[in-house]
């Protein structure tokens, strides 16, 4: 009998391969959506139509004096009431000029990433004020510890395009802390894109002083600014609010990218039918859209129309469920009709554990956004509660989340190699299988994604294993992630400097 061991070291390596997984990842963010569309073309012209109608009949409320001079300048009027309207013609010309691809810088260029047309990319958002502990499994108020600990993390998950803060430092004493340390967290933590709020309008020039000098100097941040802004300038229904437009003048000042929020809430804010709603949000998010268009055109704005849901029942916001997947799916597939960059929000579920129900409505409600073709998909990553809370291990299984959904999005290659006849002629007259192919070990290198948190093993094995949960395994990993060194992203002189001229607190 010839000796085997040759063969067994070499099947050990083989299956060592497999299990460590695809070279490279075979669906990578950016895949293109677009296939799924809610809404035909004739009910889109028609939620178009009667948006226009809105803007142009109705028109915007509450409009500051400086804003109603800019607006008035570009084409709008005031009426008797001191509503100020839009002519069809004015919203056309702000669609017109709004870019309709531009790029979200990151400190390293290589993580930068273009938005618009039908390329998806996930990320984050929310404003929690809670945090489900990873110890105890229940919620605390969140804390700048956590804020910080959520940018490392989200840092090293290869299927989170860009990194809005995700939770709110409670432990602040006042809004410039909140929001200086919040950019701080951001600097300190990550090179991707990122994204901030500014609570007032006087904090933004300060806290670009503090991006520049993460930049190499003076004006380096608005020559390639990494950071984009969420504002919401528009309070449904149909009106501005005036702290928001004044920061939204700020922003577009210093170069900084925006991302104009509606999120009005079926029933409450805006209609219960879900197209009077869509009709409603289109036109306030076209108000936003005109808005920067008077104040500087063709500054880089994405077109935020988050649709979002209460339970008419209680009146409680709702993050998951069919209704609010169909509408942010609505709003991308017409934010995407008008060729603008879209931002949608998906993955918002109501459940407070990491249970049946966080899976069942994350995964649908950001697939349903991602099919559509929703450019930036906001709150995708360990929110739960309804935005409410935030979870570490709901980030990291999130984020295997989106490498499966990217693989859907890449869809099936059909070709002659693909379809592969003459392969399957010789599996069937020659050993029965496809195992160890050539033809199967390149197919699994570059067709398919292997999960690392979900549990594909045998019944037995998996209970030999410690018949260890998904939110068990997503602890062990968020443990290694936040146990390995932090990357340095701001040299020494520079935190240095930073640390001396703000109130960080961070220590």
């Amino acid at each position: 009998m010839s000796d085997t061991r040759p063969k067994r070291a070499g099947r050990k390596a083989r299956t060592a391969a497999r299990a460590a997984g695809p070279p490279s990842n075979p669906a990578p963010p950016g895949q293109q959506g677009g296939t799924y569309r809610p809404l035909n073309s004739q009910e889109v012209q028609d939620i178009y139509d009667t948006a226009l109608r809105l803007l142009s009949d109705l028109g915007m409320g509450e409009v500051p004096d400086r804003l109603r001079q800019s607006l008035e300048a570009v084409g709008a009027s005031s009426t008797a009431s001191g509503r100020v309207t839009f002519p069809r013609s004015l919203v056309e010309d702000a669609i017109a000029t709004a870019p309709k691809t531009f790029p979200l810088h990151a400190r390293d260029p290589a993580r930068s990433i273009e938005v618009g047309g039908n390329a998806v990319h996930f990320g984050t958002g929310g404003a929690a004020v809670q945090t489900l502990d990873r110890r105890t499994r229940q919620y605390r108020a969140s804390t700048l510890a956590d804020l910080h600990d959520f940018t490392r993390l989200q840092d090293s998950l290869t299927n989170v395009s860009w990194f809005t803060r995700c939770c709110i430092a409670t432990d602040l004493p006042d809004e410039w802390a909140l929001d200086v340390n919040t950019a701080y967290a951001l600097l300190r933590n990550t090179t991707k894109p990122v994204a901030t709020a500014f609570t007032l309008a006087e904090h933004v020039a300060p806290i670009v002083a503090m991006f520049d000098m993460a930049a190499g100097g003076d004006g380096a941040f608005a020559h390639r600014p990494f950071v984009k802004a969420h504002i919401s300038p528009v309070i449904s229904p149909m009106r501005f609010g005036a702290d928001a437009v004044d920061t939204t003048y700020a922003c577009l000042e210093h170069n900084i990218p925006v991302s104009c929020i509606t999120a009005a809430q079926a029933g409450a804010t805006a209609p219960a039918t879900l197209a009077g709603f869509l009709a409603q949000s289109l036109a306030e998010t076209l108000a936003s859209l005109v808005m920067v268009h008077a104040i500087k055109p063709g500054h880089p704005m994405v077109f935020s129309n988050w649709p979002l849901v209460i339970d008419l029942r209680t009146g409680a916001f709702s993050g998951g469920g069919g209704e609010i997947a169909v509408m942010n799916a609505a709003s991308a597939q017409i934010i995407n009709w008008l060729g603008l960059v879209s931002g949608v929000a998906a993955s918002m579920t109501d459940a407070k554990a990491l249970d049946a129900q966080y899976g069942a409505e994350k995964g649908l409600t950001s697939l349903a956004a991602a099919l559509a073709g929703g450019n930036l998909i906001y709150e995708s990553s360990g929110m739960t509660s309804a935005l409410l809370g935030a979870s570490f291990e709901g980030f990291v299984l999130d984020d295997e989340m989106h490498g499966h959904t990217y693989r859907i999005l890449r869809g099936v290659e059909v070709s002659e190699s693909t379809l592969d006849y003459d392969g399957i002629c010789a599996a069937v007259l020659g050993e029965g299988h496809f195992l160890g192919g050539a033809a199967t070990i390149a197919a699994m290198e570059r067709d398919y994604v292997y999960p690392t948190l979900a549990d594909r093993d045998a019944p037995r094995a998996w209970a030999d294993a410690g018949a260890l949960t998904a939110w068990d395994r997503a602890g062990k990993r968020v443990d290694q992630i936040l146990g390995a060194p932090t990357p340095v992203y701001l040299d020494s002189n520079t935190d240095a400097a930073i640390r001396a001229a703000f109130d960080i607190r961070f220590p």
